[in-house]
């Protein structure tokens, strides 16, 4: 196992369980330390902290290497280049000794008690749980809290209903759980080999394989920091042409694959004629009709859907309209994620 890299006073089980926080960062110069130091921060001792520094060019390494000067057991490594963020993530997986991951962006923040609290559940749970997540609030690049992903009240818990246990269909339905919020059971990344490195981004290909095969648990508190930031990898799904929707196909390729029932495929139907328009909107016309080639081996397309489908023929240069929508009549606090309804 890993050497104990902070000690807390705290009660020391008699067989710790470990958890290896896999933090990945291309060019987040001004959070880095930020981020990491709130792994450092944690309440829960036992953890292994790995830095991959994904071939960042603004400076980020110059932070990389103070702080680990001052906590030299976390563990580094640094790419010449950026290699994707799957990549990426199965080059620290691949070192990592922790029987629970964190997959942590180096702009978002963890609070004091994440890992203690959501441990603590898992231990709890049976071993058919693989996930455990909880809520977020957003921050700004200041750091100001500006929303949360699931509403609250006044003391802090959701006003609505969270899917749990068998979450499949759920995930093949809407976009509902917040990525950096999750602590994942090391052998569940073992049974998918890690991340699919032949995609853009990670986490719906993630949630689709991995939830056939095992639950996830809500904890209900607000335990993240999730920074917004306006060249967020989720906010490249308004661009034009951009190379999430191309990920995003192969993955409902893998569910349609995946689905058992009438109601599963009916939930990816769907999200089929969601991202048809996503992909109509972003002006990537080829991927309208492969979209819409899957949804018709399903079900019978709506009239709108069959409608998009038609004009796209005629390439019209609608994304500049779509990306004004998004920025004046849309919640300014909403996280664009590519799996989003």
């Amino acid at each position: 196992m890993p050497s104990n890299l902070w000690q807390k006073n705290l009660p020391v089980p008699h067989i710790p369980t470990w958890v290896t926080v896999i933090c990945i960062c291309y060019n987040h110069r001004n959070y880095v330390r930020q981020a990491l130091q709130s792994v450092i921060d944690q309440t829960y001792p036992f953890i292994e902290l790995i830095i991959i520094d994904n071939g960042s060019i603004d400076g980020s390494d110059e932070q990389i290497c103070s702080f680990i000067e001052q906590y030299p057991s976390v563990r580094s490594i640094k790419n010449s280049t950026n290699l994707g963020l799957n990549r990426a993530f199965n080059q620290g997986l691949a070192t990592a000794k922790g029987s629970y991951i964190i997959d942590f962006a180096a702009d978002d923040v963890l609070l004091p008690d994440r890992v203690a609290k959501q441990v603590a559940l898992f231990e709890q749970l049976p071993d058919s749980y693989g996930v455990v997540f909880s809520n977020a609030a957003f921050i700004d690049a200041a750091g100001k809290r500006i929303g949360v992903h699931y509403p609250v009240d006044s003391l802090g818990h959701t006003t609505v209903q969270v899917p749990t246990g068998d979450v499949f269909e759920a995930v093949l339905a809407s976009y509902f759980i917040c990525t950096p919020t999750m602590l994942i059971r090391r052998s569940v990344f073992d049974r998918l080999v890690g991340y699919d490195e032949a995609l853009s981004y990670e986490d719906f290909d993630f949630w689709v394989r991995s939830s056939r095969f095992c639950h996830y648990a809500y904890l209900d508190e607000v335990l993240t920091l999730k920074r917004q930031l306006p060249d967020s990898l989720s906010s490249q799904i308004l661009q034009r042409h951009n190379q999430l929707l191309p990920s995003t196909l192969i993955v409902c390729q893998k569910a349609f694959e995946l689905c058992q029932t009438t109601d599963e495929f009916d939930a990816l139907a769907g999200r089929l004629n969601t991202f048809i328009r996503k992909a109509f909107y972003t002006e990537q016309f080829t991927l309208v009709h492969q979209f819409y080639s899957l949804l018709k081996q399903i079900k019978q397309p709506p009239i709108l859907t069959r409608s998009i489908a038609a004009f796209s023929y005629y390439h019209l240069p609608i994304n500049y309209i779509y990306r004004l929508y998004h920025r004046y009549w849309r919640n300014p606090f909403r996280t664009f994620m590519v799996t989003d309804v």
